[in-house]
């Protein structure tokens, strides 16, 4: 029996040494411990396989999971419900703070406007004409130019390195001649070739310079300016005759403004004379209509409160004059930025705050320049997907705004803002929408609990362009047709149809583009 169990110790698992007492009972004779001895046969075996795992269960993981989702649906839905109605809410809040604003501009300009022969004090302004191979265009733009209802400006047109005949034409259509002017190096640039002046338009002069892109050409355009404002005008843009009046009279109003900004508006569907504005229309094309509602819905009723407590970070696609001085000490226009002038505009906040110096960056309500918009879908993709990189560009670059202890309004609450609805609002906006369908096909929301989000969702965005329809009606009259108004009206509802989100969609690449770093 001893044999046996010394044959067995392998097997049950123990080391030798005595038997266990429950193992050992009723084998023992002398009442002495049974000792196991090591058996070197049986210790060189391969010790027995180990049990194998349990089978994996899908059907409990699964419930596991549907588990999890349940208890996050609820927290789904309202997190995107009231990001909606915080977002649309914020802009309808601010449409109607806009609106007392907007009629005490009215009522300020009525009662300050000059009487037929008294004139008022007027800052010289420098127009600014960035050209690349617009010869036929910039040649009309220019002349329209030179009728401007203005006391003092100068035209300064820039040749970004045209590469045809754009150079030859503005040199003879205009009597160019080669000025021995000193160039006044004070921002850098890439290489200025030549500065020409005009024999037959005392306040035109034309700077030659190698090509790197509109905002180096602005910048060795203010090398040359001689006035203390000044403004850049695309061969493009359409102004009316009084635009330089409407734009430069916040600088007479008040000695600490360094940057005036007006929207523009669409040029589609206005008719033009000799060179223009000479009556407002909308256009036919759709695409551009909605696009009409769009300024009217964000970005002039919103920016009028903001320009109130002085924290207008970002205007997109803003006409401006800026004081030359304040913009040369804060390093004008960066070359590596997709809107030069967005970027520039928050800059001058941030900086100002730093240094404690009293500014005012202020908005002029009147649209005083008019500009094409898109008609074709991809156009208008990568306008948007641009002008979501400006918005990324230009608050990464003046992060230390945000929240800064000399940053007042625009740090402690326009940064924020346009962080939470302007920047992120896009990706959260389509989030909402495809997640809360996927929750309803997957079952996980019923029917109703989708319609309400949709119904809600889209119902105040209806609002809010209906809202910007209205104010302008009420304050500016911009298109004071009743057939346009009631269009207007039709398009502000349409375009939460399918525009706006395929807008966010845009915009969302954008933002995922500027992130990564690769270009368009």
């Amino acid at each position: 029996m001893s044999e046996l169990l010394l044959r067995l110790e392998p097997t049950l698992g123990h080391a030798a040494g005595p038997v266990p007492a429950d193992l050992a009972e009723g084998f023992a004779t002398d009442g002495a411990p049974l000792v196991l001895q090591h058996d070197p046969i049986l210790a060189s075996l391969p010790p027995p396989p180990p049990a194998p795992a349990p089978d994996f269960d899908w059907g409990q993981a699964l419930a596991s999971l549907q588990s999890a989702l349940s208890d996050a649906v609820p927290l789904l839905q309202w997190f995107f419900l009231l990001y909606f109605i915080a977002y649309n809410g914020s802009y309808i809040l601010f449409n109607l703070m806009s609106l007392f604003s907007l009629l005490r501009y009215r009522r300020e300009q009525e009662a300050t406007m000059p009487s037929d022969g008294e004139t008022r004090d007027e800052f010289p302004v420098s127009l600014i004409v960035p050209v690349f191979n617009q010869a036929s265009a910039a040649v009309a733009a220019v002349r329209a130019m030179q009728h401007l209802d203005y006391s003092v400006f100068e035209i300064i047109i820039v040749n970004d390195g045209s590469d045809d005949e754009t150079l030859d034409v503005l040199l003879r259509e205009f009597s160019l001649a080669p000025f021995p002017e000193a160039y006044r190096d004070r921002l850098q640039t890439r290489h200025v070739k030549s500065v020409y002046a005009s024999t037959e338009y005392p306040n035109m002069r034309l700077v030659d310079k190698e090509k790197t892109g509109r905002a180096d050409a602005l910048n060795a355009a203010i090398n040359c300016a001689r006035y203390p404002l000044y403004c850049s005008v695309d061969v493009g843009h359409v102004l009316q005759r009084d635009s330089l009046r409407r734009m430069a009279r916040p600088f007479a109003d008040d000695p600490l403004a360094v940057a005036a900004c007006s929207a523009m508006g669409a040029a589609n569907g206005a008719v033009t004379k000799d060179g223009f504005i000479d009556r407002i229309g909308l256009p036919r094309n759709m695409l551009a209509l909605f696009q009409v509602v769009e300024q009217l819905r964000a970005f002039l009723p919103g920016r009028a409160w903001w320009s109130d407590i002085n924290a207008m970070l970002v205007l997109p696609g803003a006409f401006a004059v800026f004081r030359k001085e304040t913009v040369v000490a804060a390093g004008a226009y960066r070359t590596d930025v997709a809107d030069a002038e967005m970027e520039l505009l928050v800059r001058l906040h941030r900086l100002s705050r730093k240094a404690k110096a009293p500014y005012r960056i202020t908005l002029v309500p009147d649209t005083v320049c008019w500009a094409p918009v898109p008609e074709k879908m991809h156009t208008q993709k990568i306008r948007q997907i641009l002008r979501q990189r400006a918005l990324h560009e230009s608050l990464k670059l003046n992060l230390r705004l945000l929240f800064s202890r000399t940053g007042g309004a625009a740090g402690a609450l326009a940064f924020p803002f346009l962080l939470l609805f302007e920047w992120l609002g896009p990706l959260i906006e389509l989030l909402g929408y495809v997640a809360m369908t996927a929750l309803w096909l997957f079952g996980a929301i019923s029917l109703e609990s989708f319609w309400t989000f949709m119904l809600l969702a889209i119902g105040l965005g209806m609002l809010l362009s209906v809202s910007g329809v209205m104010l302008d009606e009420m304050s500016s009259r911009t298109y004071p047709r009743l057939g346009s108004v009631l269009k207007l009206f039709a398009a502000a509802l349409l375009e939460n149809f399918g525009y706006r989100q395929l807008t966010a969609f845009w915009r969302v690449a954008g933002l995922l583009r500027s992130r990564s770093g690769s270009a368009i």
